[in-house]
């Protein structure tokens, strides 16, 4: 009798992008810049530094699971703590979602293409996992309510969405959940929310607290707290009394809570990422397309760029890691003929782009 599931021995894990370290050794240059993974270029905010160095004083002492960060962030969103959940990384939390919430002969449903980790997390599983075609690069939301049947369980969707960078509008997110069924989940991954808040089309979840939507957030992308995986959800307080049951008792670390919420309270820190985004998206998209290359519209902290076919995707990935440019090729997302650029500082993107320029040449 095999000791592992099928849906287990044919998964492909999560594969992450190439670190700086290993790029500049093989190619052997003094200088790589990594633009793969949608990291805050600015580093972690100082004041959560500061904060992760008085918490080591108290690392023998276990966790509170997140209390104080669910208290904050019940705050800060005029919420009840029962209505807020916290976890490592808005991936754990997702994790977290589909123990709890999925049984054997349930489906997902997502678009083509989604954000790679929840289709790990998913079929990891053993449900049924279904997509539907993108339509423009965004999400084709009545495509995916004609695809709801009496199996499906939950729904992802990411707004922003990753990798392509796109927006469902306020509009469409109210069509959308009028045609699904309140015994269907809508898991709204809003990792990217910061960057595109204030946009006026853009539906910011919390003004939309739908019993059946369970709002996913992190501190990994604008807060600048990747390596530390600190996230956070928003839902009814009956479905976060349910992930409680299920979540790590002590989860997230003392260090990743204490970044966390003192990230929280730096609005200058903030403000200067959005900036920082803002003038880096634009120069991107501007030049690249100025090349001639296809970039898809963002509202994210990051470009995709569509190429012709996979060869020349493959082709141009590797020109640019010859540049020491490390962008993310697409095709494990199910996009090959597509690459992933995130915004950098002011001197990363000179640098991409000069790569860009070898490349092209």
């Amino acid at each position: 009798m095999p000791l592992v599931p099928d849906y287990i021995a044919a998964l492909r894990p999560y594969v992450p992008g190439r670190s700086v370290e290993d790029v500049r050794r093989q190619y052997q240059l003094e200088r790589v810049v990594k633009l793969a993974s949608n990291e805050n270029p600015l580093g972690p905010s100082s004041l959560a530094v500061t904060a992760v160095g008085a918490a080591l004083a108290a690392s023998h002492r276990y966790p509170d699971g997140g209390l104080a960060l669910r208290a904050a962030l019940a705050r800060r969103f005029q919420l009840k703590v029962d209505n807020v959940v916290v976890g490592s990384g808005s991936e754990g939390i997702m994790a977290n979602v589909i123990r709890t919430f999925l049984c054997d002969e349930d489906e997902v449903l997502t678009t083509e293409a989604a954000f790679i980790g929840f289709r790990v997390l998913a079929q990891s599983r053993g449900v049924c996992y279904r997509t539907v075609p993108y339509r423009g690069w965004r999400y084709d939301l009545p495509a995916l309510a004609d695809a709801i049947n009496e199996r499906t369980k939950l729904v992802y969707l990411a707004n922003p969405n990753n990798p392509t960078g796109t927006t469902i509008t306020t509009q469409e997110l109210e069509d959308f959940h009028a045609r699904v069924p309140e015994r269907v989940l809508i898991l709204l991954d809003e990792a990217y929310f910061e960057y595109a808040r204030g946009t006026p089309d853009y539906p910011d979840s919390m003004q939309y607290r739908y019993d059946n939507v369970i709002t996913l957030r992190t501190f990994s992308k604008a807060y600048g707290l990747a390596g530390l995986r600190i996230g956070y959800g928003f839902a009814h307080e009956a479905l976060v009394a349910n992930l409680l049951k299920v979540k790590l008792p002590f989860e997230p670390a003392v260090t990743a809570q204490a970044a966390a919420l003192a990230a929280l309270d730096d609005d200058d820190f903030l403000q200067r990422t959005l900036e920082t985004n803002a003038r880096g998206l634009a120069r991107l998209a501007g030049a690249l397309s100025s090349m001639g290359f296809e970039v898809v519209p963002s509202r994210a902290n990051f470009v995709m760029v569509v190429l012709p076919d996979d060869a020349t995707a493959e082709r141009l990935t590797e020109d640019l890691l010859h540049a020491g440019v490390i962008v993310r090729p697409l095709a494990s997302f199910g996009l090959p003929a597509c690459i992933r650029v995130s915004t950098g500082t002011d001197d990363e993107i000179t640098f991409c782009l000069r790569g860009f320029e070898q490349a092209r040449g």
